[in-house]
């Protein structure tokens, strides 16, 4: 029996940024569902309920902070881990993604290890 993949959402406007997360995923045997901007990725998160959610903060249409936020007050996927992975780096942000319930934030440029680690951790 194969081990079914687990799927990770990943929310990143960056064209660029979004392709290394996903190559580095893939190569990890993740299977990786992405969306471009807040809202197509809540509405993603919704539809494809992933294990596991990376997004950026600064995002078209609606930012990480707001797609957490509602994420994490709904019933049904309160208990999806969320990773922020953005250039903010001010504790005020820090600080604002975990009140937003965000599980972990990890600041960009970010090493593909300390991501990998901390998605093992979250979806043990």
């Amino acid at each position: 029996m194969t081990e079914l993949k687990r799927r990770i959402l990943v929310i990143e406007d960056e064209k660029e940024m979004l392709e290394a997360v996903r190559l580095r995923l893939e190569a990890n045997s993740y299977e990786v569902i992405s969306a471009s901007d807040g809202a197509e990725g809540l509405s993603q998160a919704r539809s494809e309920k992933p294990d596991l959610i990376v997004m950026d903060i600064m995002l078209p249409k609606m930012d990480g902070f707001t797609v957490c936020r509602m994420l994490k007050f709904d019933e049904n996927y309160k208990n999806t881990p969320i990773i922020m992975l953005t250039a903010r780096t001010q504790e005020m942000d820090v600080a604002r993604g975990k009140e937003m319930g965000a599980d972990a934030y990890l600041t960009k440029p970010f090493k593909s290890e300390e991501l990998l680690a901390k998605i093992k951790e979250l979806i043990k």
